[in-house]
């Protein structure tokens, strides 16, 4: 995710996938891709986390056409897709400053990119102008709570290194993931009084739960 201070406050690079691909065809999305064999930290062999941070090096460059380092990479959370997703994936998600650079798209994978504060993309998507992935939904929703750069990347730093794996679950109307923090994780009942965590994702609207 690159960020930067707008003039309305906190803004978020999104990029739209070309329509026609198989996978998340038409969503908006961050800067991402595959970790290829070349993205090996050579001074860190096995390290997979080391090599997720060079290849969204690599991504941000190809994608958006962005310069950042390894080092301007703030962790934010590591998010694998529950077990009954048709399509699965584990991403390593990282939080930088956005470079100076001009936004230059590849007309290919990407077909269009647009800065939005997070209340904006989260509204679009309510609105059905914008389709987000699920994981996108939850970490544009944390990043509507900081007003500046400066404070997003303080805070980000001093979060706890999560690994999440959701529990999808139907229920009228849509579906719910479940992660490990919430009371009903493990299959409690969805009412059971205690901490939450766990991403609606209905016909009515999108919600994603955070109070643990």
């Amino acid at each position: 995710m690159l960020i930067r201070s707008g003039a309305g406050g906190l803004e978020i690079l999104f990029l739209r996938r070309n329509p026609t691909l198989a996978f998340h065809g038409g969503y908006w999305v961050f800067p991402g891709g595959r970790i290829d064999t070349g993205d090996a930290d050579p001074d860190a062999p096995g390290d997979d986390a080391a090599a997720a941070r060079r290849a969204a090096v690599r991504e941000a460059r190809e994608e958006a056409g962005v310069e950042v380092t390894p080092e301007s990479l703030a962790f934010a959370v590591h998010w694998t897709t529950p077990e009954a997703s048709p399509i699965r994936f584990a991403t390593w998600f990282f939080i930088a400053p956005a470079p100076a650079d001009r936004i230059t798209v590849d007309g290919g994978e990407i077909h269009a990119h647009q800065w939005l504060s997070p209340a904006d993309a989260l509204a679009r998507q309510r609105a059905g102008e914008i389709q987000l992935a699920a994981p996108t939904f939850a970490l544009t929703t944390r990043m509507a709570d900081f007003a500046d750069v400066e404070t997003a990347l303080a805070t980000v730093a001093a979060w706890p290194e999560e690994r999440l794996l959701g529990e999808l679950l139907d229920v009228e109307g849509g579906q719910v993931a479940l992660y490990h923090q919430d009371a009903a994780h493990g299959g409690g009942p969805l009412d059971r009084p205690g901490p939450r965590h766990r991403l609606w994702m209905l016909e009515s609207g999108w919600r994603y739960e955070r109070a643990f």
